[in-house]
């Protein structure tokens, strides 16, 4: 049958597809978190929930390995809730569908919830199997790791007990990561109290859609299209020259995922109305054309829509707008030593403006804490020229590698051993909770692995089958021969 939990190695794919069937959407993890503690009392390993939501499982060694260093492995339960325009699906009560094209897996229209998932699942075959040879085990699969690390920022010190950390939230199979970047949210906000529209002004809606959209960390080098940005430069053009004024602006909805989509209503005199679709249609040709090759499907339309009652203030929206238009988005620095990698980037994530409020929401990364403070200091500044109140948030540290690792030198001569070729050992743009753990359980030694996932944090999200059977040897190789303490 073509159902995923056939698929080999039978005891991930089989507690993925367990996984598949609880929602999980960041900030409503109560029937995950209720799995899994249902999951630990029916496998015969200790489990609780621990004040910052996190799920702690611990399983003794095999008899005769008690000397072993302790393994703390590492995942997190939620997942990020992204669909398809045409999607119906409800992330807080429906199951996630799957199904299975040649050497992947994929969702019907919405993210898979492979990141993290299939994390999640290696723990639960761990966990589940009497046959594994191992040191004492803990495991921590971490609530709201999407939304700001809540989990990992607030775990509880001395819950845990282990020398190592296995951190399962790597997406490319043969690469083992042991350095990421830290990141900084920023929030900026203005309120305002909005004026009537000119009853003889119509109204249109602008819709960008069809974005390849993406991780903010992992795929902000690709050069992706950012429908907020898109948004930013139709807005300023309409508004200088055909007398447009915002009413409604809404894109993006996730602070770790590039906007794909993005909605605005504009008012404007009736005849300009024409002229403005007309604008909009050669905005359409010239994304397609400037980002031919990376983006397929970006679609810009117009429609013409009831005319709201009310609208932004003139003087305010033009300041919102400028801002939204000026800040930095993207790639902002390469690392120096390593160029091929990115070191410090933002991602202008999400915009919401209407009901006397304008948000605007950022996430920023870099592996260089000065760097960090730098790019935020950026986006603080374009806003606060905007007059809106800049707050920054949920900020946590890069994690610095250590290439003297010595569970990097183990699992690196696992993987040459068992396959034939050695790893990529590597550091990645991306926030991995190592770093915050680490803050907290100084002295770990850290490695980072897993399957191979492309498209995370999309629709598109898929994971690779022929991947899993390596990531599972190298993970039970690696239990196995833990150094002794």
């Amino acid at each position: 049958m073509n159902e995923i939990k056939n698929l080999k190695p039978e005891c991930i794919w089989r507690n993925f597809d367990l996984l598949t069937q609880v929602p999980r959407p960041s900030g409503h993890l109560e029937k995950i978190q209720k799995f899994l503690l249902d999951f630990a009392e029916k496998a015969g390993v200790e489990a609780f929930q621990d004040p910052a939501g996190n799920i702690v499982m611990k399983k003794p060694a095999t008899p005769g390995m008690e000397n072993r260093k302790g393994i703390i492995l590492q995942a997190h339960m939620d997942m990020v809730p992204q669909k398809s325009p045409t999607s119906t699906h409800n992330f807080e009560t429906d199951p996630i569908e799957t199904h299975i094209e040649g050497d992947w897996v994929y969702a019907n229209n919405t993210t898979l919830g492979s990141d993290d998932g299939m994390g999640v699942a290696a723990i639960m075959a761990i966990m589940e199997d009497k046959t594994l040879k191992h040191g004492p085990l803990n495991a921590l699969i971490t609530a709201d790791e999407e939304t700001s690390m809540v989990g990992a920022n607030a775990l509880p010190e001395g819950e845990l007990e282990g020398e190592i950390l296995l951190n399962l939230d790597t997406e490319t199979e043969g690469e083992m990561i042991i350095g990421s970047a830290g990141g900084v949210d920023v929030t900026a906000e203005i309120e305002y109290k909005e004026v009537a529209t000119d009853c003889e002004d119509k109204a249109v809606k602008i819709i960008i859609d069809g974005l390849h959209g993406g991780h903010s960390g992992l795929e902000i080098g690709l050069g992706l299209a950012n429908a907020n940005k898109l948004m930013a430069r139709i807005a300023v053009d309409i508004i200088a020259n055909l007398d447009a004024r915002l009413a409604t602006w809404s894109g993006g909805n996730m602070r770790n995922a590039i906007p794909r989509t993005c909605e605005a209503v504009f008012t404007v005199p009736a005849e300009n109305v024409e002229e403005l679709k007309a604008i909009v249609a050669e905005y359409n040709d010239t994304f397609c054309n400037e980002y031919k090759g990376i983006e397929k499907g970006i679609v810009v339309t117009t429609e013409d829509t009831e005319l709201p009652a009310t609208q932004i203030p003139e003087d305010i929206a033009d300041n919102v707008i400028n801002a939204i238009n000026a800040c930095h988005n993207g790639v902002l620095r390469y690392i120096p030593s390593i160029p091929e990698i990115v070191e410090t980037s933002s991602n202008l994530a999400i915009v919401s403006i209407g009901d006397g409020k304008a948000a605007i929401k950022i996430l920023a990364r870099s592996a260089s804490e000065s760097q960090k403070d730098y790019i935020a200091s950026i986006l603080e500044s374009a806003f606060c020229m905007a007059g809106m109140k800049v707050t920054l948030s949920g900020s946590y540290g890069g994690w610095d590698p250590n290439p003297d690792s010595e569970m990097i030198k183990i699992m690196s001569a696992i993987y040459e051993r068992e396959f034939g070729n050695k790893p990529i050992v590597n550091v990645v743009h991306a926030g991995l909770e190592c770093s915050v753990i680490l803050s907290k359980y100084p002295g770990l030694d850290i490695v980072s692995t897993g399957p191979t996932l492309e498209h995370p944090h999309t629709p598109q999200e898929r994971c690779q089958i022929s991947t899993m059977w390596k990531f599972w040897q190298l993970i039970k190789c690696t239990l196995e021969e833990v150094p002794e303490k």
